[in-house]
């Protein structure tokens, strides 16, 4: 499984990119960019999407917005401020968590991406 991770701090991304290995996710792709993370799902088409909304240059979810106009992806962002999500129209099927979070808290939060971007896939 391929999880795309859209964060522009190394610490958080590598912190994901464990989390998501022991959830039996494979193989990873980090942007710390708008830009980046666009042209990497357009190349690999992830399973899969952690981001931030601020990023060293654009949004995580700007980015996250266009790669799912005409697919839905299981999304998960990791926010400082959860409420930025509403704030910028993040996509319905997205699941939010706060930062700082727990192993429980974001294994639950990538179940609970699945199943809602499951079921708004219909």
């Amino acid at each position: 499984m391929h999880a795309l991770i859209i964060e522009d701090s190394v610490l958080i991304s590598m912190m994901v990119e464990d989390h998501l290995g022991e959830l039996g996710y494979t193989s990873f792709a980090v942007a710390d960019n708008q830009a980046d993370a666009i042209a990497m799902a357009q190349s690999q088409r992830p399973d899969l999407i952690t981001a931030d909304d601020g990023l060293v240059e654009g949004s995580g979810i700007a980015a996250v917005r266009e790669i799912c106009a005409d697919q839905i992806i299981p999304t998960v962002f990791i926010l400082g401020d959860p409420q930025k999500a509403q704030e910028q129209n993040a996509p319905p099927h997205a699941f939010v968590i706060a930062k700082p979070f727990l192993f429980d808290t974001f294994q639950d939060a990538v179940a609970k991406a699945i199943a809602q971007a499951s079921a708004a896939s219909g």
